[in-house]
């Protein structure tokens, strides 16, 4: 009897240690900006103890955003909060009304915002990480990646930020389009395929007909290609991009594992600090993500400037 009680004590004592450990935190919806009427919205949470630091959490699959998906983004984002980090879990304008062009767009907005607001927030403008699985695990090194759209003379001060992160952690990423899987395997001409995948609206790019006035169709496969690979992360590696961490299932069926090769490769090539870490009969994602988010909280401290 007195040996279970000590052991019930014990355990008692472990949970108010790992509660003890486990940061309340504040949570409001903010508008980061407008589209065809509409609001894009962002929840922010703020821990008690900020460490004044930012993580973007992308809520994004198949390049969809759902507002049904966000209290599972709430609890895979606990790990940032539990350590300091403010965290802004972002929708972003979903397929297939929307194509991933102007999904990239809107996180680019959003970078933009969160920087804006850095002082409203109580975070590091200068020091901004992004996170995200799948689909929003490719928007992230989108903001990792893709040529800063800071218009320093702009009317708007949103505009006048960096759209730039300086850290992204992601999960199984599609990145790069026009290798899918094996080199010159342009994703983006497979129609039969995207379909099958549910995919195929993201892929449905469009352009601006001034004559008409509509959205028109982009057709020309020249142009379709550098559509495709404008919104590839590997395809726009330079060696100011941002630390890039990434973890992948060798068992994906729907993301091949040579997308984070590829990537792991370019990021290497232009001496851009990566690690891929392969996650062992892993698929498309897997139980105790949030577990596996802890290396990328180490990866922000490290190249956001947390002391440990």
């Amino acid at each position: 009897m007195k040996r279970h009680c000590t052991t019930l004590l014990f355990a008692c004592l472990l949970t108010l240690i790992a509660t003890a450990q486990e940061q309340k935190y504040t949570q409001q919806e903010v508008v980061y900006d407008r589209k065809d009427g509409m609001a894009l919205m962002m929840t922010v949470l703020t821990p008690a103890k900020p460490n004044g630091k930012a993580v973007i959490s992308l809520n994004s699959g198949g390049w969809g955003s759902s507002y049904d998906w966000q209290e599972s983004f709430i609890t895979r984002a606990l790990p940032f909060v539990n350590r300091g980090y403010t965290v802004f879990i972002t929708s972003h304008g979903a397929a297939p009304k929307y194509a991933i062009d102007d999904a990239v767009f809107d996180i680019k907005r959003a970078v933009q915002f969160v920087r804006y607001k850095a002082s409203t927030f109580g975070i590091d403008s200068l020091h901004i990480g992004i996170t995200g699985t799948s689909s929003g695990g490719h928007l992230a090194l989108m903001a990792g990646m893709a040529d800063d759209v800071r218009n320093s003379a702009s009317n708007d001060p949103i505009e006048r930020m960096s759209s730039k992160v300086q850290a992204v952690a992601v999960f199984c990423p599609p990145t790069d389009f026009l290798n899918y899987g094996r080199l010159e395997f342009n994703l983006a001409a497979q129609t039969v395929l995207l379909q099958q995948h549910r995919v195929l609206g993201a892929f449905q790019f469009k352009q601006w007909d001034k004559a008409q006035r509509v959205y028109v169709p982009v057709t020309d496969k020249a142009q379709l290609l550098e559509v495709a690979k404008s919104v590839s992360p590997a395809q726009l590696v330079t060696a100011d991009d941002a630390p890039t961490y990434i973890m992948h299932g060798d068992k994906d069926n729907e993301v091949p594992l040579q997308q984070s090769q590829w990537m792991e490769q370019k990021l290497k090539a232009a001496k851009v600090p990566v690690v891929l870490t392969v996650k062992p009969g892993a698929g498309h994602g897997w139980k105790g993500m949030e577990e596996d988010e802890k290396a990328f909280v180490q990866w922000f401290d490290q190249h956001l400037g947390v002391k440990r």
